[in-house]
């Protein structure tokens, strides 16, 4: 269910992707540019006898979503609407903030010694008189 973003507006931050997602669906709605095709794939006569598919774009942020699930045009329209929705809210979140970390000496020291281990256990299978 992820947007698609033909990047016309690449340089906004989350405080302006949550300004978006505060909106009513209405007013998203009117920001919005709607185009209808032909659904494909499965369904047959009733995906294909009809401009039921909707491809939604909303202009400020440059998401655009497709929507073809329903035979209905408004009920497809309405998805979009929610994806739209969906995707501002994702985007106004901003990712948590990551905590350098290093190995602690323990894990450390138990990791070498169990490739020494190793080391020994494949030492031991060479043919003998390989090493002098």
């Amino acid at each position: 269910m992820r947007a698609t973003l033909y990047s016309m507006k690449a340089n906004l931050s989350y405080s302006d992707y949550a300004r978006y997602a505060a909106l009513d669906l209405d007013v998203i709605y009117q920001q919005c540019e709607a185009e209808t095709f032909h659904a494909s794939g499965p369904g047959g006569q009733g995906v294909n006898t009809s401009d039921s598919a909707v491809r939604m774009r909303h202009k400020p942020t440059g998401i655009v979503v497709v929507s073809r699930a329903e035979r209905s045009q408004l009920l497809n329209r309405q998805a979009c609407l929610r994806k739209i929705k969906a995707e501002l809210l994702r985007r106004s979140k901003r990712p948590k903030r990551r905590k350098k970390t290093k190995p602690t000496k323990g894990s450390v020291r138990r990791r070498l010694e169990s490739k020494h281990r190793r080391s020994d256990v494949k030492r031991l299978r060479r043919r003998p008189g390989m090493d002098e």
